[in-house]
């Protein structure tokens, strides 16, 4: 059963990205060892001492690379995409679990929803929609445009809603003073005012998704504007001198970064579906 139907591109596109960024963090993993978001998850689960850190840190690895390989594997051949999909909210889910653990929250701002480790854990929600969508795809179009939009409206809310925070302000200040495209923002406002203009933005954003799910003349806008936000963050890859290291491809502020390659799948799918199209589950 191959996969050969050329008006079906975006589908191409969205399963490159997902073993481009798969492959990335996969071999970065392998390459920088263990670190300490690994250790947040084996605590969280209470295996810690169970294995090496080295073999967590192959387990992680390993998962990644299942993905990368299994995306390429499936751009011409659809049988295997419910593996893909089984794989991709397995990665996930283990991830996002471990949310409901006291490490991931900001307790000096209150705890959740002030979002601090967890911040590239909330980012597993998108991998675990692409995954959903792989498993089942013949779910409703409209099922599909939410399963699919609730992660790009989720991650632009909370981290959008952070920006009004110093801690937050703060946070963002190396990426966007790097940024040939948004460096220019503190020579006009302060450190705070640019942060809060960017979480307008994000919040602008959400509400025309929203509304894009409700109403379609909303989508262009709404894709643009959220387009917009997930490709500026893949600039900071190549502006960001601590994005890359030479020694494992990508650091953990470059694993944060990349993640947003799913956020990029997340809407091909919802403007596919929106178009009429049928997306990654084809009949044939």
């Amino acid at each position: 059963m191959q996969y050969q139907d050329p008006k079906h591109s975006v589908n191409l596109a969205s399963l490159i990205l997902l073993a481009l960024s798969s492959a990335l963090l996969g071999l970065s993993i392998m390459l920088m060892g263990h670190h300490g978001h690994i250790d947040l998850t084996t605590n969280f689960y209470g295996v810690t001492d169970l294995a090496s850190k080295s073999v967590f840190n192959l387990i992680a690895a390993a998962g990644f690379i299942a993905i990368a390989v299994l995306s390429l594997l499936s751009i011409n051949n659809v049988k295997y995409r419910p593996m893909l999909g089984a794989v991709t909210v397995a990665v996930s889910a283990v991830p996002l679990l471990s949310l409901f653990g006291s490490s991931m929250w900001i307790e000096s701002l209150g705890g959740f929803p002030a979002i601090g480790s967890g911040q590239g854990v909330i980012k597993y929600m998108a991998l675990l929609a692409i995954g959903i969508v792989l498993l089942a795809p013949n779910l409703s179009a409209n099922k599909q445009k939410w399963i699919n939009a609730a992660p790009v409206i989720i991650v632009l809310l909370w981290i959008g809603g952070m920006k009004f925070t110093l801690l937050e302000a703060k946070g963002i200040e190396d990426l966007v003073a790097s940024s040939p495209f948004m460096s220019w923002m503190y020579s006009v406002w302060d450190l705070q005012t640019t942060s809060n203009i960017i979480g307008v933005y994000d919040l602008i954003a959400v509400a025309l998704l929203v509304s894009a799910m409700l109403n379609q003349r909303f989508l262009l806008p709404a894709m643009l504007m959220s387009g917009a936000v997930f490709v500026t963050t893949q600039t900071f890859l190549f502006s960001w001198d601590a994005a890359l290291t030479e020694s494992s491809i990508l650091s953990t502020g470059g694993h944060f970064l990349i993640k947003d390659l799913w956020y990029v799948i997340n809407l091909f799918v919802i403007w596919h579906v929106a178009k009429g199209r049928h997306y990654m589950g084809l009949n044939k």
